[in-house]
Order: structure tokens, then C-alpha cells, then sequence
């Protein structure tokens, strides 16, 4: 190929190369706009009365005496019905949350790192639960715990919650990737037994995984929305996510039979819609360098 030859095909590979990125650019942006425009709405109707977020720009920022007057509204609602379900969601997160790393941590170094009968079968059928819709598994677990009498109890959003196969999952590939083999074997020959070399040395190692477990587990658990519906037919024990149904059905803009003294207008909605995710965006923003670190951890093999 002779030097022409490149003199003439190099601009070519650069305009191709700079009407590619433009294309991705643009498509981004359109993806990033798509999803960016419907929040910042959402943050600045809460600002807003119901008339004013009807008769201004929908972009234009409202006061903050807006934000106090939605905030006292979503709060008297139902003589404080919201920061019930908020305390029960709190209950029932932290609860899932507790028995899921008690459960997925050590079953996860079991599976790993000892030899025992059917380990490759419960490792099988850890993935399959694994990837199998969770609204497929309430209704056998509705049917469980009505057996039992657990229905309305706080155990039956709890315990269903714990089981966590993705965390015992994350937990295996943990596990098996990143402890040296070498350290849990001489503290075998230092005469630890399993239990103390789980406890004693791999454990302080998990830290990163652990937290990576306990942010997905608390998201999930937070956001569930099903099976609190259907294990609760009381609005006293309502999480904030299915409390959010009873606040949508007070609203006229979507249920006009609703108007009346108990009825919430559109910016306190937006309003308990921001309050019912802050929480997760809380524990993200303060647990990003162990979220970082947990799924970097596996990234290589010994």
C-alpha cells in the first residue's frame, strides 16, 4: 500500500469517526433528556400549589413556603397515615435486611469454599430461584403464611423479604474469587475450626461484598411494592410504597370521585413520590466507595 493510498483514506477514517460520535452524542442526549426532564418536573411541582403547577411554566421553580405547605398537607394526611408507612417500611426493610445478611453471608461462604453433599444442587437451585420473577413466588408464600396465621403480621412482608438468592449468589462468586486460599488454609493447620476461620479471617475480608448485599437487599426491600400489597390488607401496616396507592386514589386528578376534605392534590403527590425514594438515595450517596469496591471484588481470580 503506498503512502498516497493512506494520504487519501485517512481523512475518510476521521470524518467517519467524528459522524459516529456525533451520533452516539445525540442519541445520549436524547435518552438523557427522556429521563432528566420528568425529574426535574417532579422536584420542581413540589414547590408549587396545585394551581400553580396548572397555570405556570412547568420548569419555573415554585417557593419554598410551597414545599412547607405540601409538606404539612402530605403529613396530616389521615392523621399521619404517611409517616406510619414510612416507619413501616423502615421495620420492615431493616428487619429483611438484618436476616438477609445473617442468611446469604455465610451460605454464600459454604458454597464457596467447603465440601458437603448436594452443594452443586443448591448452587443450581439458587440460580433458578435466582431468576425467577419474585410476583411469581407471592402467591404459594401468601398461601404458606395464611396456613400459619402470619397473614397481617409484620413477618409476613419480613420473612419472605430475607430471602435474598441473589445475595447468596453475589456472595459465592465473592468467595471463590477473591480469598486466598492459602490464608484459610493455614488458619485450618493454626487449628481453627470452619466456623472461626469463616468468622475470624474471611469475614473481615467481606466487607466489601457485604455492603454490596446490604444495598441491594435495602433497595429491593424498600421498593417492594407486591408482596406487602397482598400480606397486608391493613392501611396501619402499609409500607410508603403501597401507601402511595391510597395517595394516588385521593387525588382528583386521577380519581375525580375523590374530591373532598381528605383529597391530595398533584404537588403533594410529587411530593410523596421524592420522600418515598429519598431514602434509597441516601444510603447510595453514603455507601458509594464500599459499593465500588464490592462489585470491583471478583473482578480477579487468584
Amino acid at each position: 500500500m503506498t503512502a498516497s493510498n493512506l494520504s487519501t483514506r485517512a481523512p475518510r477514517i476521521g470524518v467517519s469517526g467524528w459522524s459516529g460520535r456525533a451520533l452516539i452524542s445525540a442519541v445520549l442526549l436524547v435518552f438523557v433528556l427522556f429521563f432528566i426532564i420528568p425529574i426535574v418536573w417532579l422536584l420542581l411541582a413540589t414547590s408549587k400549589t396545585g394551581r400553580e403547577l396548572v397555570t405556570l411554566n412547568p420548569f419555573l421553580p415554585g417557593t419554598f413556603d410551597g414545599i412547607v405547605q405540601n409538606w404539612n398537607q402530605l403529613f396530616a394526611y389521615q392523621d399521619g397515615a404517611v409517616g406510619t408507612w414510612i416507619a413501616n417500611s423502615t421495620i420492615y426493610t431493616v428487619g429483611a435486611l438484618v436476616l438477609t445478611l445473617i442468611a446469604s453471608i455465610p451460605a454464600g461462604y459454604a458454597l464457596a469454599l467447603t465440601q458437603f453433599r448436594l452443594r452443586k444442587a443448591i448452587l443450581v437451585l439458587t440460580l433458578i430461584v435466582m431468576l425467577m420473577p419474585s410476583t411469581a413466588l407471592v402467591l404459594p408464600i401468601f398461601l404458606e403464611l395464611n396456613t400459619v396465621g402470619l397473614i397481617g403480621n409484620p413477618l409476613s412482608v419480613i420473612l419472605p423479604m430475607s430471602f435474598f438468592p441473589f445475595g447468596v449468589y453475589l456472595t459465592y462468586i465473592y468467595f471463590s474469587t477473591s480469598i486466598p486460599q492459602d490464608l484459610l488454609a493455614a488458619a485450618r493447620l493454626d487449628g481453627c475450626g470452619e466456623f472461626q476461620v469463616f468468622y475470624r479471617v474471611a469475614l473481615p475480608l467481606a466487607t466489601p461484598i457485604i455492603a454490596l448485599v446490604a444495598f441491594f437487599s435495602f433497595v429491593q426491600n424498600w421498593n417492594n411494592f407486591f408482596l406487602p400489597f397482598v400480606m397486608l390488607p391493613s392501611s396501619d401496616g402499609y409500607p410508603i410504597q403501597v401507601g402511595l396507592t391510597s395517595l394516588l386514589a385521593s387525588t382528583p386528578a386521577f380519581n375525580p370521585s375523590s374530591a373532598g376534605a381528605e383529597s391530595v392534590q398533584l404537588p403533594t403527590l410529587a411530593l410523596a413520590t421524592v420522600v418515598s425514594v429519598l431514602p434509597v438515595l441516601i444510603v447510595f450517596l453514603f455507601s458509594q466507595r464500599f459499593l465500588v469496591s464490592g462489585m470491583t471484588a471478583g473482578g480477579t481470580k487468584e
